[in-house]
């Protein structure tokens, strides 16, 4: 019987501050010792936050960042430094292969006959057989994939990695609710809705395109525009909603019960850009939800019954949504019970750690 912890190594090049609460979660598991290895971001990144860790532990990584956009790679000198120092017994790594110190990790822990654990989106399927056959041996190296989301596990299984090592973490921000729904009163003129935005103000936000769509609507349906956040666009964006939409208010950035009350005195959220973390914030809120259909991992966390999923960059397609769904008040409030459900059942970070130990489970197996 064993009596020590199982070391569990997480690499991660950065920490963002929403990673903390589950990598703290994870940890809390007695059975289990969590060291998280990650470093700072590229000059200019704005990713926020850094994660406090509270209950993992936190190796600092050297992060070498070399070229950018599409030709972006990065090494983190000090990985075997760190793989020495905490000696895991199972390893769960960033399954991107754009990190070049990775190979030499996998046959590190390969050596010692342990288990290597790969996280990662997905594959989208590529029409490029050479591209598609470098992803094939790029995943051979892995014993177990979690992947974000179904979609994700579908893309791990068409390029032949075995389904059943394969496990779906949904990629969660937010805890599991322990309190009941919010509950907000009747609304049965369109004209007293309130539509919210939070994220960080830039250009991949689409917060413009936001603006633009609700002027576009008819007069009797358009609503309150509330938008929290701060960021480098938040000037030309003020601009843009005095010349076309005064109904719009900037709050700047907010948090906990100033944040809360926002979300409370909404009735849609939109995201219409990139990211996605504030988006279960909102259902967390017992908001419905229009989002910008990006990597995949929003199918299983924005559905029929909860949200709509719009083409990213398609002012249309928004303005479209939006008459749809400010058009039914009444409709909007069962969609926000829907959200509420999803987050407390099936999208949050117990669920999340919890697919996280089965990938665990599974490997343990292996080198037991």
């Amino acid at each position: 019987m064993r009596t020590s912890k199982l070391r569990v190594g997480v690499q991660q090049r950065v920490l963002p501050f929403y990673r903390g609460a589950f990598f703290d979660t994870l940890a809390a598991d007695p059975d289990l010792e969590v060291m998280v290895f990650a470093g700072s971001p590229r000059p200019g990144e704005d990713l926020g936050k850094r994660a406090e860790l509270s209950t993992a532990a936190l190796f600092p990584a050297r992060n070498i960042h070399l070229f950018s956009n599409r030709f972006y790679l990065c090494l983190q000198s000090n990985w075997k430094t760190w793989l020495q120092a905490f000696d895991p017994e199972i390893l769960i790594l960033e399954a991107n292969p754009r990190y070049l110190h990775l190979p030499a990790a996998i046959r590190w822990m390969h050596q010692r006959r342990r288990q290597v654990i790969g996280w990662g989106l997905g594959a989208p399927a590529t029409m490029n057989q050479f591209i598609a056959d470098r992803k094939r041996v790029w995943l051979r190296q892995f014993d177990t994939l979690i992947a974000y989301s179904q979609a994700g596990k579908e893309q791990y299984a068409a390029l032949g990695f075995p389904a059943d090592r394969i496990m779906v973490a949904p990629n969660a921000a937010t805890h599991r609710p322990e309190y009941l729904s919010p509950q907000r009163k009747p609304v049965t003129d369109p004209s007293g809705l309130t539509v919210l935005f939070v994220g960080r103000l830039l250009d991949r936000k689409n917060v413009d395109m936001l603006i633009r769509a609700c002027a576009s609507l008819p007069e009797a349906i358009q609503p309150q525009l509330v938008i929290v956040g701060e960021g480098e666009t938040r000037q030309s964006l003020e601009m843009l909603a005095t010349q076309v939409y005064p109904r719009a208010r900037f709050t700047g950035a907010l948090y906990g019960v100033d944040l809360d009350a926002e979300y409370n005195r909404s009735d849609l959220f939109v995201l219409p850009g990139t990211g996605g973390l504030a988006v279960q914030q909102a259902m967390a809120h017992a908001l419905p939800v229009i989002v910008a259909e990006a990597d995949g991992t929003q199918q299983d966390l924005v559905q029929q019954g909860n949200g709509w999923r719009i083409t990213p960059g398609d002012e249309d397609n928004l303005q479209q949504v939006l008459l749809q769904a400010l058009r039914n008040p009444i409709i909007l409030r069962q969609m926000g019970e829907e959200s509420f459900r999803i987050v407390q059942q099936e999208v949050n970070i117990e669920v999340m750690a919890g697919r996280f130990k089965d990938a665990i489970a599974l490997a343990r197996k292996v080198i037991q």
